[in-house]
Formats: structure tokens, sequence, C-alpha cells
């Protein structure tokens, strides 16, 4: 009997959970990330270089391949120790500086991959060649900006 009436409370619960949200107004997409980087902004600016490094070794490893391990964009974020993430993209990028225009280039490699992850192998190749294609076309500014606003937009994701 007690089974069944916490059983009937839990449901009567998330029946007026339901109803309290259909009754609130919808977010779209940009209010809602608007609203995670007011939440969250302490942690999003603090996590935005962490992912802007670890789209750049990422994407140097797979250039490179100064590490035999194939890492993911995710692991590297979540999972790594910072101090060690820092290191392995100095040895990576050798004599390239972080702020060099190598540096930018697999920065923003490796924040459209980690973007095109959930596609098909095949996909996300064609659409890589594209990105590099679009990359090398870009001037350094622009190369810089759009760094900016995909570390942005991925440190986001790693908020929810």
């Amino acid at each position: 009997m007690k089974r069944i009436t916490l059983i009937g409370l839990m449901l009567a619960s998330v029946s007026l959970a339901t109803a309290v949200a259909a009754q609130e107004p919808q977010l779209s997409d940009e209010q809602y990330q608007q609203w995670l980087k007011d939440k969250f902004s302490n942690q999003h600016e603090a996590l935005i270089p962490v992912v802007a490094v670890a789209d750049m070794f990422f994407a140097c490893n797979r250039a490179r391949k100064v590490d035999p391990i194939g890492y993911r964009v995710t692991d590297l974020i979540t999972k790594m120790d910072r101090e060690q993430l820092a290191e392995k993209l100095v040895t990576c990028l050798g004599d390239n500086d972080l702020k060099s225009d190598v540096a930018i280039n697999f920065g923003l490699e490796g924040c459209f991959y980690e973007q095109l992850a959930d596609k098909p192998a095949q996909e996300r190749k064609e659409k890589m060649k594209l990105v590099k294609r679009a990359i090398a076309s870009l001037s350094r500014e622009e190369r810089q900006k759009s760094l900016t606003q995909c570390v942005t937009s991925q440190a986001i994701d790693y908020l929810k």
C-alpha cells in the first residue's frame, strides 16, 4: 500500500510540474542560450579558454600526431587536467605561438569538427573539407572572430 501511495504521489508531482511548465512561456533557443549565459556567466567565461585550447590541441594532434591517443574534444574539455591540456597544446604547436595563424586555424578546425561529431564519417569528412577551404579564404581577423564565436557557442553546450 505504501508503495502505491508513493508512486501516486510521484505521478501527481510530475503531472503538476508538467502543467506548470506548460503555462510558462517557452524560450527560443537564442533566449535560452542568453539565459544560460546570464546564469552561468562566470563558469562560461572560465570555460571559453579551455574549450579553445581543447579545439586547438584536438586539430593539431590530428594533423601532427604528437600524441598517439585519438582524443575526443569533449573528453579534453571535461576530463583532462587543464595544465596537462595546455602542455599538450604547446608541445603540439611546437614553434607556433598560441596566437599564430596555425593555432587559430587548428582552433577553427577543432571547433567545427566537434559541431559535426554526430554526422556520419563521410559527411563529416566532406564538410570538413569545406571548412578548411573557408578557413583558407578568410582574413586573420575574420578567422579570429569566427573562432571566438564558435568557441563561445560550443562552451554554452557544456553548461547544459
